[in-house]
């Protein structure tokens, strides 16, 4: 039965898992300076790491999106996962011993030890670009799903979204990575308490045990998790290894992430951590998608199908975007309250670390990469604690800002070039780091923003190409071919003597 979320429930939980989220703030950012906002003085227990990546890896957007998307897609997403792996494995063997090696705060100080000043500067500002926008339109989507459960004209979105963003800055603004990694515990916690529970609760109202409800979701085309259409976006090839990529560069060479690797002990921990964190997240992406084919068969069966619910025509037409909308609407409006309340929960606790993640990264790439936190001696401790918070305040109101441009342009397809933008951004550091470890050349470091620029170009312009002339689109690829085309142009600027930069 189809009822109204209570605004006063809503509130409540908020409120509640705030209150939960400033006490392990207080208690994880008590003594802190820049060491422990930076790196969490290196005393980071492994599987916390592990436990709490579970939910950074999925983020507010993939807690809505990858269920609901198996009535499109049915479980095509899993040779993405399983790519995953294989990128992790990367991460573990090479890029991790690189950096615990150099000893960084920030993983792109290996870039001017390899090659130089500008290579270095080009990486950072690449790393930041991309995590601006991609965090950016996170935040956004989340706080547009809050901002639908509150009665229609009641709250202006910016007030939501102020409040929001507010509320991350005064959390992350003293303990840093310390608190982020504590509170990623509670967000994978909570996202799987929604999930299990709604799956509990759709087998009841169909009075499934845990066996017919298995056998209901495989006796489905849900289930199937290869496509092998050559020319499909999601051709499990192109998935498989496509998400041996995706994880080397938006895991291994992006900050956020890295930081929290980098926080434990030694270089066995945080391998520990990269290990356990691969096996695992192949599980609960199962568990995600067999929560989105029980709630399509609950749909289909009870409910009338996505027309009865709303979230289609009169032709049974419906688009991602409307997929997207399932999960909040059937664990909101036909479960029960409990289930509507943990749904809620789950969402702010994937939504909080990932833009306090973001922030606190952001942060530290600004103060070690830009203004040489770590060669400034002369500065004192005092004094860079000052300009770390300003940064980090700084970038709390760029991410409002850009919430609010992307809320009055209201036009899914901008929010998906944004998006777009961010994925692509992230091919040059692929190329960078690769062309330093897979050969001994160095290169003119000058040329290194212009092959910044240059290679997503040439990568849109071949993707737009093939898809004219062969109806062939590079999906996920993009990013590999956007990394070949920055070493290929590494290569051509080469510099004749071979060897490390001083």
């Amino acid at each position: 039965m189809e009822h109204t979320f209570p605004l006063s429930w809503l509130l409540t939980a908020f409120a509640v898992y705030t209150a939960l989220l400033f006490l392990v703030s207080w208690i994880t950012s008590r003594k802190a300076d820049s060491n422990s906002y930076f790196l969490g003085n290196k005393k980071s227990p492994w599987p916390i790491v592990a436990y709490g990546m579970i939910g950074t890896s999925i983020s507010g957007v993939t807690f809505i999106s990858v269920p609901g998307n198996v009535m499109n897609e049915n479980f095509y997403y899993m040779p993405l996962v399983l790519g995953f792996v294989i990128g992790y494995v990367v991460i573990a063997k090479v890029l991790l011993p690189l950096y615990y090696k150099m000893n960084v705060t920030s993983i792109y100080s290996y870039l001017e030890s390899r090659f130089g000043f500008s290579t270095y500067k080009t990486g950072a500002a690449v790393f930041m670009v991309s995590r601006v926008l991609g965090a950016a339109v996170r935040i956004f989507m989340v706080v547009l799903v809050l901002h639908t459960f509150l009665p229609p004209g009641s709250v202006p979105f910016w007030i939501v979204a102020a409040v929001f963003m507010f509320l991350i800055f005064l959390y992350t603004f003293k303990g840093g990575v310390k608190t982020i990694i504590w509170t990623d515990v509670l967000q994978t916690t909570f996202m799987l308490l929604a999930v299990v529970l709604t799956v509990i609760s759709i087998a009841n109202r169909m009075d499934w045990t845990l066996g017919e409800m298995t056998k209901a979701v495989t006796a489905t085309d849900y289930s199937k998790w290869f496509n092998w259409d050559w020319s499909a976006s999601n051709n499990a090839v192109k998935q498989f290894i496509s998400g041996i990529f995706i994880t080397i560069v938006m895991t291994g060479l992006d900050q956020e992430m890295m930081q929290k690797n980098l926080s434990c002990k030694n270089i066995e921990s945080a391998q520990k951590n990269i290990y356990t964190t691969s096996i695992t997240l192949v599980l609960v992406n199962i568990l995600f998608l067999f929560l989105g084919a029980v709630m399509a068969i609950f749909v289909s069966q009870r409910l009338g199908g996505m027309e009865g619910i709303g979230l289609a025509d009169a032709a049974g037409v419906f688009s991602k975007a409307q997929t997207d909308k399932l999960f909040p609407v059937i664990a909101s409006q036909y479960l029960g309250l409990g289930v509507g309340l943990f749904f809620i929960i789950g969402l702010i606790s994937a939504s909080y670390p990932s833009a306090g993640g973001a922030l606190t990264s952001l942060t530290t790439s600004f103060c070690i990469d830009f203004l040489g936190f770590n060669k400034r001696n002369d500065m004192a401790q005092a004094r860079k604690d000052r300009i770390r918070k300003i940064t980090h305040a700084s970038f709390a109101v760029l991410f409002f800002l850009i919430i609010l441009i992307l809320y009055v342009v209201n036009n899914q397809a901008i929010i998906n070039l944004v998006y777009l933008l961010a994925a692509y951004t992230y091919g040059p550091l692929l190329g960078f780091f690769f062309f330093g470890i897979l050969t001994k050349y160095r290169v003119r470091d000058r040329v290194a923003p212009y092959i910044a620029l240059l290679s997503p170009v040439l990568c849109y312009l071949t993707d737009l190409a093939l898809k004219t002339w062969f109806d062939f689109g590079l999906g996920f690829t993009i990013l590999i071919v956007n990394g070949l085309l920055t070493f290929f142009g590494m290569w051509l600027f080469r510099e004749k003597s071979t060897g490390m930069a001083n």
